[in-house]
């Protein structure tokens, strides 16, 4: 019999759970964190088939699913299975597996987390919907009142109006009209008072259904990926071989949930940006870096539709920015100008200083452009105006919101000009070295 391999001890009490099987399915190694959640000892769990530690549908689900998947793709992520403990509790649990060979055998290790978060935003939504609720109440009951005031205003200059020429006999009157409307003036104060707090009620809901949206994206993700994981499964002929049409099916399947898991993915990143939720890892970048990645993923891109790709940079400079989102950011713009541009056109790819402590970056295209009237509208959510472009070539319309907000988010800004019918030119600005 095998020994049992020892365990890093970091990885043993490590915040996330951790088993290893073989192909057989037996349990060679299972961190303690796992151990403390299921109610197993060690050597309870050592050699049992990792089915026992799942639910009868996860155990159907891993034998016609998962570890075929496994098998052939050597890893499977963000897999949903219902795990259950020696106690007989059932939980949730997302699994991250991948198979490599050890010692001579094929070893799968499993990286697991609990699912545990959706309820605490679903009831965070639910009080911030009745809080809501009870203030859109109190704000019609001060919208009646304030109705009913600004009438009998009204009614009191009319007044003041037609007895301006008896001013010297009406003063008294003057004055009771004044006082009134002093006191009508502290209680709009009172009632503006009470409109603020209205609104931080509706700030906070929102906030709260900017998380809640983050975190059921981020589990719809779940099962757009199975989808994705079945298709790949299908189109193998792991179930019996394909007729073309089929294949054909497969394929639309395919590019429906690419473009779906895509669209989710862009409110995933916008939520968290709302809920305040991205973190920034700022640093000194060398801009020459950020040049040659962007190169490499954008170059397949402008050559497959005919265009020229005119890069103007000092690739010698150093920026204070996080570089991926810089990344992130310039290759939405990119591939925003390819998408509009026809062939034979230009993209061009320009650096300037904007001030002595801030660099520019001008990403500019020959293509439809926009209207002045509509230019700012463009950093909108799921906004689109371009109209004239055909359909195949629009977007979520999240990409450029999201870019501003990450601009934004690093000390910089991400700003627009255009011209209709000789292109746009959408600029970045990030600053130099700290």
């Amino acid at each position: 019999m095998t020994a049992t391999p020892e365990i890093d001890p970091l990885l043993d009490c490590a915040p996330c759970c951790f088993l290893s099987f073989g192909d057989d399915g037996r349990i060679t190694l299972a961190n303690s964190t796992l151990l403390d959640r299921l109610g197993y000892s060690r050597a309870e769990i050592t050699g049992k088939h990792v089915e026992a530690i799942l639910t009868r549908p996860g155990r159907l689900f891993y034998q016609t699913h998962v570890f075929p998947l496994v098998k052939m793709h050597g890893r499977a992520n963000e897999v949903f299975l219902l795990v259950e403990a020696k106690s007989g509790e059932q939980f949730g649990a997302l699994w991250n597996l991948i198979r490599r060979e050890r010692a001579g055998r094929w070893i799968v290790d499993c990286a697991i987390m609990e699912v545990q978060e959706r309820r605490k935003y679903e009831d965070a939504l639910l009080q911030a919907k009745r809080a809501a609720e009870a203030a859109n109440a109190l704000l019609e009951q001060q919208s009646m009142q304030l109705a009913d005031q600004a009438a009998e205003l009204e009614a009191q200059h009319q007044q003041l109006m037609e007895q301006t020429e008896e001013l010297e006999v009406q003063a008294e009157e003057l004055r009771v009209a004044n006082d009134t409307l002093l006191a009508h003036g502290e209680e709009l104060e009172r009632e503006r008072e009470a409109a603020r707090q209205a609104e931080h009620v509706a700030d906070e809901a929102n906030r709260a259904k900017s998380e809640f949206l983050a975190t059921m994206s981020h589990e719809l993700r779940t099962p757009l990926n199975a989808i994705g994981g079945y298709t790949e499964l299908i189109a193998a002929g792991i179930y019996g071989p394909l007729s073309d049409e089929q294949r054909q099916a497969l394929e639309r399947i395919t590019r429906s949930q690419r473009h779906l898991l895509g669209l989710i993915n862009d409110i995933l990143n916008l939520s968290r940006i709302e809920a305040g939720r991205v973190e920034y890892s700022m640093s000194d970048v060398p801009f020459g870096d950020v040049i040659n990645e962007l190169r490499t993923m954008i170059e397949p891109q402008i050559a497959k539709n005919d265009l020229q790709f005119d890069v103007r940079v000092d690739e010698h400079l150093v920026v204070h920015t996080d570089h991926e989102k810089l990344v992130q950011i310039l290759l939405n713009l990119l591939s925003n100008a390819v998408k509009f541009t026809s062939a034979g056109g230009t993209i061009t790819l320009r650096s300037r200083p904007a001030n002595p402590h801030s660099l520019a970056i001008d990403v500019a295209d020959t293509g439809c452009g926009i209207p002045a009237a509509k230019l700012e509208a463009v950093f909108e959510p799921f906004v689109q105006v371009r109209s004239n472009a055909p359909r195949a070539r629009e977007g979520t319309g999240l990409g450029l919101a999201i870019s501003r907000n990450l601009a934004r988010g690093m000390g910089g800004d991400l700003t627009a000009t255009s011209e209709v019918g000789k292109g746009s030119t959408f600029t970045v600005t990030v600053p130099r070295r700290a």
